[in-house]
């Protein structure tokens, strides 16, 4: 399980500054269970942002965003919808945010974070990953991950030592800023490149200490089964020899 929390109502209603519209997208698997993406959730972000005056065009929850090919069939039936909204609201942990973000045409916002567990977690189809920074920055970068995506985790821009896309340290590799200045330009997203994104809070990247003494944590971090005891060292032959 990935676990996932909203961001503040604040954070997301700066995203939606400008935006008279949204669509809101759910989660039914790791966000539901998180309490932070599932049916429920939705429903109660429609209704604050339908107070705070944005028009919410529709609304959906799929079972596991972070499969591109389940958001793309889960929309099908909310095109005019998804079309009619000037961004999509994700409410689910970093992999699915990244997921829809590449599957539709439309700008894309994280209403989560992701929590770290310090575990090891499942795997899954698809080339986007989260490291669980627990400050989900998807709204800077087109919803391509510049944690993930670049090998030295570069928050703040391109390196400089990519070389006709490429990594410099792993040359078979796509330099991850230069996805997100492509998915910025096929977005007309550009001027997001100017966003002055803070330095990470490290505190947020480590596992909560609170956190650490739940069943939840336990079951991330299974421990390696003890080693079986040394067998018992042989007694000393303490019999004398005796002689002929």
């Amino acid at each position: 399980m990935i676990l996932s929390e909203q961001k503040p109502l604040e954070e997301i209603q700066a995203y939606l500054e400008k935006d008279k519209s949204v669509f809101i997208l759910g989660c039914n698997g790791c966000a539901q269970s998180s309490g932070s993406g599932g049916p429920k959730q939705v429903a109660e972000m429609k209704d604050k942002l339908t107070a705070a005056g944005k028009i919410v065009t529709g609304t959906k929850v799929i079972d596991f965003l972070c499969s591109k090919a389940l958001v793309k069939s889960g929309l099908r039936g909310r095109v005019d919808q998804v079309a009619a909204a000037d961004s999509v609201l994700v409410l689910t942990c970093g992999i699915g945010i990244q997921a829809v973000a590449a599957s539709i045409n439309k700008i894309v916002y994280p209403g989560c974070n992701t929590v770290n567990m310090g575990g090891t977690r499942g795997e899954w189809e698809g080339s986007e990953r989260c490291n669980e920074c627990g400050q989900c920055l998807l709204f800077h970068t087109g919803g391509v991950c510049p944690i993930t995506a670049c090998t030295k985790s570069l928050v703040s821009g391109a390196c400089g030592g990519a070389n006709k896309g490429k990594c410099e340290i792993s040359k078979d590799r796509d330099c991850g800023w230069e996805l997100i200045y492509n998915r910025l330009k096929a977005k007309g997203q550009l001027n997001r490149l100017a966003d002055m994104i803070k330095p990470l809070d490290h505190k947020k990247i480590m596992p909560r200490p609170e956190m650490m003494s739940t069943p939840l944590y336990a079951l991330e971090n299974i421990a390696k089964p003890p080693a079986p005891p040394a067998p018992p060292a042989k007694p000393a032959n303490t019999v004398k020899e005796v002689k002929a």
